[in-house]
């Protein structure tokens, strides 16, 4: 596992992301950044990773409930569930 140290600032460089959008991962419980103890995230090259792929599958259709499902499962769904 990989050292958290970036701040989500320099995660939104990278991923393009704003911070809401990272912070909102995070709520829906598909990223878990660790905390500072004055309450900063900090996130790993891994969890870049990680949320450019949730934000990719999120752009091709899938809800946060099938993510967590597939991250739970580790099968990958090649199409979304429309409603």
């Amino acid at each position: 596992m990989e050292s958290k140290v970036m701040s989500i600032g320099v995660v939104c460089e990278l991923t393009g992301l704003s911070e809401r959008q990272i912070r909102y991962y995070e709520e829906r419980k598909l990223i878990f950044p660790e905390r500072t103890k004055g309450g900063n995230r900090r996130y790993s090259f891994e969890d870049v990773k990680a949320i450019q792929d949730i934000h990719q599958k999120m752009q091709e259709g899938f809800n946060t409930l099938e993510l967590k499902e597939m991250k739970k499962s580790k099968t990958p769904r090649c199409t979304p569930v429309f409603r």
